[in-house]
């Protein structure tokens, strides 16, 4: 269920009110920002990166970051979004370690369930647009996504999955609205041309 604005202020000025209590040390604040947003990062970071295990490391390396980082927090900024932008930067450092440690990225994907991590979506990585989608369709689309260049992939997760307006994904990216709506348009053509069967059935 989807907050009104007057839900969206109050959470805001609460994360406010948290930093600036984490930044006066007292560390009991990181709790009630973990307890409000650790969720919506893990299943952000586990559409990002298709692994419930890797995404959990990363989920709790951004709020490391965040406590380690708390002094260059500004009130005036997003709780939300600088977060969010802490966590696509740990996704992006992750694929990087993957795509130079091949070999054992895939023995890690393939360790509990014997697959590949495209032939897999684990039960709680799912975007709610995936529910509806059976079986292997439903692979098809993850994992057509999981092959999109990192660039369009974090556009497709964060404006499509995330429900992100674009301004809040151009921050998030260090990028600029125009560049994020043309990661969006790309990305749509590249899978309406993977997904055609899917789509023509």
């Amino acid at each position: 269920m989807s907050t009104g604005p007057a839900d969206g202020d109050a959470a805001a000025r609460a994360d406010r009110a948290d930093m600036e209590r984490l930044k006066a040390g007292h560390d009991a604040a990181l709790d009630d920002l973990m307890e409000r947003h650790a969720a919506p990062v893990f299943h952000f970071l586990c559409r990002m990166v298709g692994n419930e295990e890797d995404a959990n490391d990363l989920a709790q390396e951004a709020f490391v970051r965040v406590f380690k980082s708390r002094g260059t927090f500004r009130p005036e900024e997003k709780f939300s979004t600088w977060l969010f932008t802490i966590a696509a930067n740990l996704a992006r450092n992750h694929f990087r370690w993957r795509s130079r440690h091949p070999a054992v990225s895939l023995e890690m994907e393939a360790k509990e369930t014997g697959q590949p991590l495209g032939e897999t979506i684990p039960s709680g990585c799912a975007a709610p647009s995936e529910q509806a989608l059976a079986g292997e369709r439903d692979r098809a689309v993850r994992a057509s996504v999981d092959r999109l260049p990192e660039d369009l992939r974090e556009a497709v997760v964060l404006c499509e999955w995330e429900e992100r307006s674009v301004a809040e994904a151009a921050a998030i990216l260090d990028a600029t609205p125009k560049a994020v709506e043309a990661r969006l348009y790309r990305a749509r053509r590249i899978l309406r041309e993977w997904l055609k069967p899917w789509l023509q059935g």
